[in-house]
């Protein structure tokens, strides 16, 4: 099956413009065009649009993604640094994740006090009035 470049964004809530970009980045090295020069998406293509898109959105830069690619290109003679880049990425996600978890617990502790708060606040209110 062949995608159309909006419905390859679409699926994955991208422009074309975006995917456009990754192309130029060497990140979809073998995106394939008709006749005319339009590009088609391959289900491979897709499969790799949604990997560069879970890396992306977990915060690995296009820098990286690139040299994953790049990896992947030259052969299973990579496999090993393709697996060390995936379980450092992994471990920075890892690291943001417990770095979010410390922030939510701050936030979940002011959100108890300002409510405690506010109900204190209430009865006074209720009391003058």
């Amino acid at each position: 099956m062949s995608y159309s470049i909006k419905a390859a964004a679409d699926k994955f809530g991208l422009t074309p413009n975006a995917l456009r970009f990754y192309e130029k980045e060497g990140l979809l090295p073998h995106v394939e065009r008709s006749k005319s020069g339009i590009r088609r998406y391959s289900d491979e293509d897709m499969e790799w649009l949604s990997l560069i898109c879970c890396l992306k959105n977990t915060g690995m830069g296009i820098k990286q993604i690139r040299e994953f690619v790049n990896l992947t290109l030259e052969g299973p003679e990579t496999l090993a640094q393709r697996c060390q880049l995936l379980r450092d990425h992994k471990r920075e996600v890892e690291e943001h994740i417990a770095q979010m978890q410390q922030l939510l617990q701050k936030v979940s502790w002011k959100i108890g006090y300002f409510e405690g708060q506010y109900q204190e606040y209430q009865k006074q209110k209720e009391i003058l009035e």
